[in-house]
């Protein structure tokens, strides 16, 4: 009987191996907080047995079925850990997105395996699907068209403003705001306003900046490509890290496809000794405070951190626990009831018993980890579609915001408060993250269904046929155009035959006057 399970299962193994297909993700960004997700994902499409073969700055420590570590891409800026107070006051442009997240992560099409890649790509077996970030450097696209094989993007964020064109998706401007603005739905008619005209601007100024892109492409993959506009056009599917019951109710072609908090996945790593113990021991809960793989809370002026400090000693005995990249650098004076460290297992953290709180930047990935677990938050929003998310997140009451420009000793104080000791944002909290896990597939088997989807059927499967218009088509600007003439044609008939027919009854009336008048 053991020799026959053990055959069978051997079997099985077999088959799933020979149902796989092979993949290349290629995710050369060095945010570590987007690579959780990619990484999430490959991991996972390598467990159903699909073989995956990665290019990232951020190799794998141990190895790992079915993952292969193609290419380690050189770090061109070290922003894990160590963007501070000052810089991530002014990091989020469209101008800085798009030319270190996009134009110069394209100059590693030079680096010496990729283009090894591009000149010999492996044919036995030859690569099914190409997997990559949509963010700013869409040149990577380029490898689709060298394999002849679809194109899958992958946004850790939100849909930023320029993404809807790559796959014919609605903008929704009456009822979306660009994640870029701290606006939510419903929007008031000034908002509105601001809303259309920042998002075309923006697609606008993208597209200007990324089209140094065509030059790259030319120069380290071959000339008489297609350009990076046309390499968008053809990506044939988007998954993206939102969710309906948490972001909202909106239409989306079928080539958008939501797979929100995909990378909330227990890794089943283990708590250090020290930091269990002392959570266990928090029997008056424990508040969590970080701002992320990026952001230095020790690098914040010297009056900001003073109050952390002493709004946070106020709220003893109910601990404090913070990531701190560099401990050193943090003034003395730390109250006793609080706990850092360099680095901390933020699921196991937030799906703790003792939690009570989230403080947060408002990092979309690290929010969905605590909306996950039911925890409530206070928002610090820094950068980016951070003040998007939080505005979100309280307008759905699960959070408190806090503006860190003004921030006064009495904020922090009532926003702990309100945090710790309403109920309210703990009810409701838990509320969302319910309805939030609620599907009837799990987002990595979402995410593997339409891969596989994209792969058997073509990478036109999910192509919306506004993809074959013109934008002013798309709007139905021409539309109107010619319902606004045909209104004025025949506004101007109607006036013209009103006008002659008066003009025919004041001639008769005026006759008949003469004729009178004669008589008389």
């Amino acid at each position: 009987m053991k020799v026959l399970r053990y055959i069978i299962f051997w079997m099985d193994l077999c088959l799933t191996f020979s149902q796989g297909y092979r993949i290349l993700g290629i995710f050369p960004y060095q945010s570590k907080s987007h690579f959780n997700m990619f990484e999430t994902l490959t991991k996972g499409l390598a467990k159903k047995g699909h073989q995956v073969d990665v290019i990232s700055p951020f190799p794998q420590k141990r190895p790992f079925v079915n993952y292969t570590d193609l290419v380690v891409i050189p770090p061109q800026l070290n922003i894990v850990n160590n963007i501070s107070y000052n810089t991530a006051k002014n990091i989020w442009t469209v101008q800085i997105v798009s030319n270190v997240a996009g134009n110069d992560i394209c100059e590693h099409l030079a680096h010496p395996d990729i283009q090894k890649l591009i000149h010999n790509p492996p044919k036995d077996p030859p690569y099914d699907v190409v997997l990559i970030q949509v963010f700013a450097a869409h040149c990577f696209a380029i490898f689709g068209h060298l394999l002849n094989v679809p194109v899958i993007g992958i946004s850790p964020p939100n849909l930023y403003p320029w993404y809807n064109s790559f796959v014919g998706n609605p903008k929704n401007l009456a009822i979306l705001p660009n994640n870029l603005l701290p606006f939510v739905n419903p929007m008031n008619f000034w908002q509105r306003i601001y809303n259309t005209v920042s998002t075309a601007i923006n697609q606008i100024y993208f597209n200007h900046l990324t089209e140094y892109q065509d030059e790259q492409i030319r120069k380290y993959v071959g000339p008489n490509l297609p350009g990076v506009r046309q390499l968008e056009a053809n990506i044939s599917m988007i998954l993206v890290n939102s969710y309906f019951s948490l972001d909202g109710i909106r239409p989306l072609t079928q080539a958008i496809i939501e797979v929100g908090g995909l990378h909330v996945q227990d890794d089943n790593s283990k708590l250090p000794p020290e930091l269990r113990k002392w959570m266990n021991e928090s029997n008056d809960g424990f508040v969590y405070f970080s701002f992320g793989s990026m952001v230095k809370i020790e690098s914040f002026p010297r009056h900001i951190l003073d109050i952390f400090y002493k709004s946070f000693g106020k709220i003893s005995p109910v601990n404090v626990l913070i990531k701190i990249a560099n401990p050193e650098e943090l003034p003395p004076g730390l109250p006793k009831n609080i706990r850092i460290s360099s680095w901390l297992p933020q699921l196991k953290v937030l799906k703790h018993r003792n939690v009570k709180a989230f403080i947060t930047h408002g990092g979309l990935l690290g929010t969905q980890e605590a909306i996950s677990y039911g925890v409530p938050m206070i928002g610090i929003p820094l950068f980016s579609d951070q003040f998007t998310n939080i505005a979100n997140y309280v307008k759905k009451n699960i959070a408190v915001k806090l503006d860190y420009e003004n921030l006064s000793e009495d904020d922090m104080d009532a926003a702990l408060n309100a945090i710790l000791y309403n109920s309210t944002y703990r009810e409701t909290a838990r509320k969302l993250s319910q309805q939030f896990l609620d599907r009837p597939l799990k987002p990595i088997d979402t995410a593997n269904f339409w891969i596989e989807y994209i792969v058997k059927y073509g990478k036109d499967a999910l192509r919306s046929p506004a993809m074959d218009l013109n934008w002013w088509q798309v709007e139905l600007l021409d539309v109107y155009a010619f319902l606004l003439l045909a209104l004025i044609v025949i506004v101007y008939i109607t006036i013209h035959l009103t006008l002659m027919f008066l003009n025919m009854i004041s001639s008769k009336v005026n006759i008949k006057v003469s004729r009178v008048k004669k008589m008389l």
